[in-house]
């Protein structure tokens, strides 16, 4: 499921899917909109044009049009453009289910391999045939590897695509933790997509990973990527945008492709995003009118949306009622799974425009005009029809609500800003005393500031539901993250900040995780265990190349107060903030200048109000050992 904060690898295959049918595609210009944003101009066969967009450490897709070309190109759009424009792709593939796409290109007498890196913070190496890395945007050093000029370029990680039966059966029997999470780590799913292969084989997510059977388990989860590569169904809901439909989701809208759901899902590159407004958050209120106006949008775009449909049925009237008629016919003396099996090996049209069926409710989709409509066998064409319109008069009634509230909300506000602004100001709380951050999914993560405090973390905090983690060099913080949570990706980036690994210069290192059993203070016989230090005992949770980077933030909302950690948490919940990279200003100098940065971006009446939290002890707590430098100020 591709987010505002970016894409999955799951989402990264269907992209490639479809861009792989287009091919053979040729390069044309190459733009840089920003340290990593690029467009790139294909041209297919018969004059077709297409531009395909990458932010680096976010998204890569197709979209209707690339911003304004920059008027000096960069340097690496120039180099890019030196080695590649006017190439012709011949293969795009993508690595396993990571984050990774190589884009073959072929010039002259000459291969070349553009590779997009899309974890981490992201990055573009252009390689040769052999893959030696020519030139990467970004040179970065890794633990396991290294992307510099002159160095061959390695693809981390295995292909999980191509794991057997008996491979997947060797993860279960020797994983302690329940299904789902145990499938979300080893084939680098996600949460959300390891629950639908749960539901696809029928096991419950929750029972333990080594009672369920890996035949059925292989086959949900080729079936899943099979349908993702080939039978998309790209949709957006309210908590993302899917290239398919999975169990329990509500679509608010469909699209004919999933590269076509990105670009609408996405801002436009270049364009400001719509919560920030003259560098600074949005205020409650301003929040709320910002939803309400985006409402009413949304329900003018589904007013439009359900129009087109209902007048394509009209359009069509003749082929769907004829399918309608096929196919009661059909299902009053076959299953829908036969019905199914047919219509896969019929070469009829009508066959051919029907991209879904849904047995439980005599329903299918079908493709008109690059519309998709689901219709409903037992009932006549101005039923279905009836229903788009039904739609459309709910939707008018909603927008008409919206508007109401919105006029509402802004009589209110005239006389709310009369009234002085009260802050609400941080509560000291027990875990204050520790490094501390909440997910963007609300679970708490503490980490210990000297072996001491790791000491007390474990035996004083650690309970049965938590994890625990801890980067893989030696010496940082133990970390416990305080019961479930989707966001891995930010609290391993909270323990290799936390780490030596910042110390050492290391950009990402990869993280270790386990559970309360497994963690131990019992050393092997003749072992010595340090304190602040640990023994793990079995299989532990594997987090590959987490990144090495903090935030430091003012938040007023619901209460003020500095607060840090791992980026974008950290900047979502924050009105100002700074990113800081490890670097060779010391700890309290890095400190001091962060509070000039934030003193200086608020007024004189903030400052004098905020004056109990705005203090460099405030700041420091959340300032890594060892050097830093601020990267970005926001």
């Amino acid at each position: 499921m591709a987010t505002q904060r970016g894409m999955s690898g799951i989402d990264l295959m269907a992209v490639s899917s479809e861009l792989s049918v287009k091919l053979p595609l040729w390069i044309g210009k190459i733009y840089q909109y920003g340290p990593g944003t690029f467009g790139v101009r294909l041209n297919g066969e018969d004059k077709a044009k297409y531009y395909l967009l990458i932010e680096e450490d976010r998204r890569l897709h197709l979209t209707d049009t690339l911003p304004p070309a920059p008027g000096n190109p960069s340097g690496y759009s120039m180099f890019l453009r030196k080695y590649i424009r006017g190439g012709r792709i011949l293969e795009i593939r993508q690595h396993g289910v990571q984050r990774i796409l190589d884009i073959t290109v072929g010039k002259s007498e000459t291969q070349y391999h553009m590779i997009v890196e899309l974890f981490n913070d992201g990055n573009i190496l252009l390689c040769d045939a052999e893959y030696t890395i020519i030139q990467p945007l970004h040179r970065r050093k890794y633990r396991e590897r290294m992307l510099t000029t002159g160095v061959i370029y390695e693809f981390p990680g295995e292909d999980v695509t191509q794991v057997s039966e008996d491979h997947l059966r060797e993860i279960l029997q020797t994983s302690d933790q329940d299904l789902v999470r145990t499938l979300a780590t080893h084939l680098m799913l996600g949460g959300k997509f390891a629950e639908e292969v749960c539901a696809r084989a029928g096991f419950e997510k929750n029972s333990p990973a080594g009672e369920a059977e890996a035949s059925q388990l292989t086959t949900a989860f080729t079936e899943l990527l099979d349908e993702i590569r080939n039978k998309p169904y790209p949709v957006i809901t309210a908590k993302g945008c899917w290239p398919i439909l999975l169990q329990g989701e509500e679509e608010k809208e469909s699209f004919a492709t999933f590269n076509v759901a990105l670009d609408a899902f996405f801002p436009k590159a270049a364009e400001k995003k719509p919560e920030k407004e003259k560098g600074r958050k949005l205020s409650k209120e301003e929040n709320i009118r910002h939803r309400q106006r985006e409402a009413i949008k949304g329900f003018e775009k589904k007013i439009s949306r359900n129009e087109v449909l209902a007048a394509c049925l009209y359009a069509h009237y003749s082929t769907i009622d004829a399918l309608i008629t096929t196919l009661r016919a059909a299902s009053s003396d076959h299953s829908w799974q036969e019905i199914e099996l047919a219509l896969k090996k019929s070469d009829l049209p009508a066959a051919q425009i029907i991209t879904r069926i849904y047995p439980d409710e005599s329903a299918v989709d079908v493709l008109l005009d690059e519309n998709r409509i689901k219709i409903y066998v037992h009932e006549s064409v101005e039923v279905n029809a009836g229903n788009y319109y039904d739609q459309v008069k709910k939707f008018r009634r909603k927008k008409e609500g919206a508007i109401r509230a919105l006029g509402e909300r802004l009589a209110q506000d005239k006389k709310q800003a009369k009234k002085e602004k009260v802050w609400n100001f941080e509560k000291p709380k027990w875990y204050h005393k520790f490094r501390w951050f909440v997910t963007s999914d609300g679970t708490l993560a503490l980490g210990g500031k000297s072996a001491g405090e790791n000491e007390e973390l474990v035996k004083k905090y650690f309970e049965g539901n938590d994890t625990f983690l801890h980067a893989t060099v030696h010496g940082g913080s133990v970390v416990l993250v305080k019961g479930p949570t989707t966001c891995w990706d930010e609290v391993g980036a909270f323990a290799a900040s936390y780490s030596n690994a910042w110390k050492s210069g290391y950009s990402s290192v990869d993280v270790d995780g386990a559970s309360r059993s497994q963690v131990s203070k019992t050393p092997e016989s003749g072992e010595f265990v340090a304190k602040g230090s640990f023994v793990i005992r079995g299989e532990r949770q594997h987090f590959k190349n987490m990144s090495v980077g903090i935030a430091i933030g003012i938040r007023t909302e619901p209460t003020v107060a500095i607060i840090g950690g791992p980026i974008h948490p950290i900047i979502d919940q924050t009105v100002h903030s700074v990113i800081l990279r490890p670097g060779i200003y010391e700890p309290n100098d890095v400190a001091k200048k962060i509070l000039r940065e934030f003193k200086g971006k608020i007024s004189a009446e903030e400052e004098k109000a905020w004056k109990r939290v705005l203090t460099g002890e405030q700041v420091a707590k959340f300032v890594p050992p060892g050097g830093s430098e601020i990267a970005e100020i926001r």
